[in-house]
């Protein structure tokens, strides 16, 4: 139930103009769609495509583990090294968070290069501009996307990245369609994620594996890590999609 506030009345001379209040309001929303903009135009609606049949996990943090943790196993330089991800090449780091990723990205990709921090939380991506902008990191642009849809520019990506966040997607199937077309000649799909229950903030491999096919994708390359707790699972487009009707959801029965 909404509750009505009532202001006292001001102070002689310390009453400020409707005006000065007006300006600071839309100076504030500018701040903010500064830091949360969407660089390209929508894709299929998410009412078009069926939900997962198995529990999505909730989005609690911007970032999986510390960086110092995620730096002494040399996490991101093995997954780059994986990919094979060079100067020149553009990649887009779905579901940015704190940018951990992004950063060493724009770094290996280089000047030449091009990275795309794509997050669905503004919060997140106001964090990571900031630091994007302290590091003078020229090469990365901060995208705004949504649950459905990354939202990012047509034949723009060589390599789409989803680390730790594929088990929180609202709607995969949506998502990866929409991805698509974002995707260049030989572009692939990496993504980095726990071997448990979705509802545990992991992906069983099989499930995953399911899911993508069910949007025409093709697993081509699986990459045990961390002993087997964590894996890379690496997959190439269709050329064309499914229509969203036929795509038939993938029943997980570890996650009842």
């Amino acid at each position: 139930m909404r509750r009505t506030v009532h202001a006292k009345p001001s102070a002689p001379g310390t009453r400020r103009p409707v005006r000065a209040w007006l300006g600071l309001a839309l100076l504030c929303l500018g701040a903010a769609s500064a830091a949360a903009q969407q660089v390209a135009p929508p894709g299929i609606p998410a009412d078009r495509f069926p939900k997962p049949l198995r529990p999505v996990a909730s989005i609690i943090s911007n970032q999986w583990s510390s960086e110092d943790t995620r730096e002494r196993v040399g996490e991101a330089g093995r997954v780059m090294q994986l990919l094979g991800i060079q100067p020149g090449m553009a990649v887009a780091d779905i579901g940015a968070g704190s940018g951990y990723y992004t950063v060493r990205l724009s770094q290996r990709v280089g000047p030449a290069g091009r990275v795309f921090a794509e997050d669905i939380m503004p919060d997140y991506l106001a964090g990571l501009r900031r630091r994007v902008a302290a590091k003078g990191l020229g090469n990365v642009t901060v995208a705004l996307g949504e649950a459905h849809d990354p939202r990012l520019p047509p034949a723009s990506v060589d390599v789409a990245l989803l680390v730790h966040m594929y088990h929180e997607i609202d709607q995969p199937f949506g998502l990866l369609a929409n991805l698509l077309p974002a995707l260049r000649p030989g572009g692939r799909v990496a993504i980095l994620d726990a071997d448990r229950a979705t509802s545990q903030h992991g992906t069983p491999p099989a499930l995953l594996e399911c899911e993508l096919r069910a949007v025409g994708y093709r697993q081509v390359a699986f990459h045990p890590l961390e002993g087997g707790a964590v894996y890379l699972a690496v997959f190439t487009p269709p050329t064309q999609p499914p229509a969203p009707a036929s795509i038939v959801p993938c029943r997980d029965q570890g996650s009842r």
